[in-house]
């Protein structure tokens, strides 16, 4: 196991236990580090920085082992995907305006089958590349876009610097270890007036007031939790400007907002069954259950 430290103070001298570990390393696999998957409540030593209210995993996983889990993942969420596409476009459409904006160069980091880069193109934008770390995920894209997605993690030398002129990366930030490192590798593949748009869990929404330790935000696969706050002031550490944190409403079909509730899976699984058969599983809700939006350029 590793140790680390507060990303935004660099220290741990003003951190207190959040919540005790809940894994066993004998029982971690791919499957458990594949994205969207049921919530199982395992988690490491979650610890919070009372200065900045950051919430992290300490100690960790080491990092070969983190690496080696996730190129063995899977993109196994086809259906919520339908719907996240929609919202992160909206959000797109809504934050970042410009009138040249089909001839942008785009990344996006940690993209699972493409399926962003693809509405991307679907709606005119065509220099799109991605970056993913699940082999398996990236088999899946579709042919158009499967030559511009790398499997990979983020790091130097993979693109030339002054790349991209706008670089998304949706629930990805909250699993890197080294935050600082990741934010200041996308920095220099910005080219100047460059904008990022990243989306991440939201340790005072409304999943965690409610929820507490049974809020699917505190996983295994989270080391770093944000609030509106330290969201914006590490993208600030690591010299970003124009920052602007916003919530984000999340639109998903009612079985998928069951399956994140914390109930005995046997209860869970009878009533998703019921929901079927009353064809009422698939009505889309809409809610602002606990993730943040932020937009900053260079």
């Amino acid at each position: 196991m590793t140790k680390i430290k507060c990303a935004i103070c660099g220290n741990n001298k003003n951190t207190k236990v959040l919540y005790k570990s809940t894994f066993s390393k004998k029982k971690l696999n791919s499957k458990t580090f594949s994205a969207r998957r049921t919530p199982d409540r395992l988690h490491y030593r979650l610890v919070k920085c009372s200065r900045c209210g950051l919430i992290f995993s300490n100690p960790i996983l080491d990092l070969k082992k983190i690496n080696s889990l996730y190129f063995k993942s899977d993109f196994n969420y086809d259906l919520e995907s339908e719907y996240l596409k929609k919202t992160y476009f909206n959000y797109f459409k809504k934050y970042i305006q410009s009138k040249n904006i089909k001839k942008a160069k785009i990344l996006e980091i940690g993209c699972g089958n493409g399926f962003f880069l693809q509405e991307l193109k679907d709606n005119g934008i065509k220099d799109v590349y991605g970056i993913e770390p699940g082999a398996e995920s990236v088999k899946k894209a579709n042919a158009k876009i499967k030559n511009n997605i790398k499997v990979d993690i983020l790091r130097k030398g993979l693109f030339a610097k002054e790349s991209f002129d706008i670089i998304f990366c949706f629930h990805t930030l909250d699993h890197i270890p080294n935050p600082n490192k990741f934010l200041e590798i996308i920095h220099a593949l910005l080219k100047k007036n460059g904008k990022v748009f990243f989306i991440v869990h939201n340790t005072s929404g409304l999943s965690v007031k409610l929820l507490k330790e049974k809020s699917p935000i505190f996983d295994i696969e989270h080391i770093y939790l944000f609030n509106n706050k330290n969201l914006k002031q590490i993208f600030e550490n690591n010299k970003f400007i124009n920052s602007s944190v916003f919530d984000i409403k999340n639109t998903y079909p009612l079985r998928y907002w069951l399956k994140l509730f914390p109930l005995n899976d046997f209860f869970k699984n009878k009533i998703i069954k019921l929901l079927e058969l009353l064809g009422l599983d698939l009505i889309p809700i809409k809610l602002n259950a606990g993730n943040i939006g932020i937009i900053a350029s260079k």
